[in-house]
């Protein structure tokens, strides 16, 4: 444990893929790290490193949310391990599945719901509970997804979960103010998997307004813009290259 003055910030999902950047990005400004993983904690090399070379502290934090009671001990594990609650809450863990509106399960948008929905709800909860200094820049960050400005019908249980959280930022950002902020992000494709062929990838870049995908660094930065945006509360903030001014009709994945 350490307090020498630095931010804390507990970022869910933080050890691999965005979430990992946006850890990686958090670390170079100086904040002290919680990162949570479902399964294992391992930071991503590239995470590895950046924590290395800065020097911050940090602790990993093992939750499962489709199983419960685990996404509401998470904060408490957190300030016991640090002695002092959060300044910043990154809501970045997600699900994401295959399903449409002719294949989707009952249990299918109730996993969907407890990670991408319920999991932030309760994060906030026990965010909110935890002791501050009066003046605290307490602030949460949730990642939406630039699909909800105009939808499509795959991955319909992860859509849904994205909705109820984007209605919750601004239901939070309402009740919390003006003790805590909440804003979110909407990333584009940013970091493309396997699944997506060289020239696959180079089709949809032409599709998108500026002509290229958005760098997960830029996600990053935006995340950390927030978080010190002392007069900014319930807002979205799009890092998607414009694709939310562009209908189309299957996930990018698919075209």
């Amino acid at each position: 444990m350490r307090d020498d003055g630095a931010p804390l910030a507990l970022v869910t999902g933080g050890h691999r893929r965005l979430g990992a950047q946006i850890a990686m990005h958090l670390a170079s400004a100086g904040y002290e790290l919680a990162i949570h993983g479902r399964n294992d904690v391992v930071p991503h090399p590239f995470l590895a490193a950046r924590l290395a070379e800065t020097g911050v502290a940090w602790e990993g934090f093992l939750a499962d949310f489709l199983v419960p009671g685990e996404a509401e001990a998470l904060v408490p594990a957190v300030i016991a391990h640090f002695g002092r609650a959060p300044d910043l809450l990154v809501n970045s863990a997600s699900m994401f599945g295959p399903d449409r509106i002719e294949t989707v399960t009952q249990a299918d948008l109730a996993d969907h719901f407890a990670v991408n929905a319920a999991a932030p709800v309760l994060l906030t909860q026990a965010f909110v509970r935890a002791a501050r200094p009066a003046g605290a820049n307490a602030s949460i960050v949730n990642l939406l997804d630039q699909r909800l400005a105009q939808p499509h019908g795959d991955q319909l249980a992860y859509s849904l979960g994205k909705y109820a959280l984007d209605g919750f930022t601004s239901i939070a950002a309402r009740e919390l103010a003006p003790g805590i902020r909440v804003n979110a992000i909407a990333p584009g494709l940013t970091l493309a998997t396997d699944d997506y062929s060289p020239a696959q990838l180079e089709a949809l870049t032409g599709q998108m307004p500026l002509g290229h995908f958005p760098a997960s660094e830029e996600v990053a930065e935006a995340v950390l813009y927030l978080a010190r945006a002392g007069s900014i509360t319930g807002q979205t903030l799009y890092v998607d290259a414009g694709a939310h001014m562009r209908s189309f009709s299957r996930d990018f994945m698919h075209l």
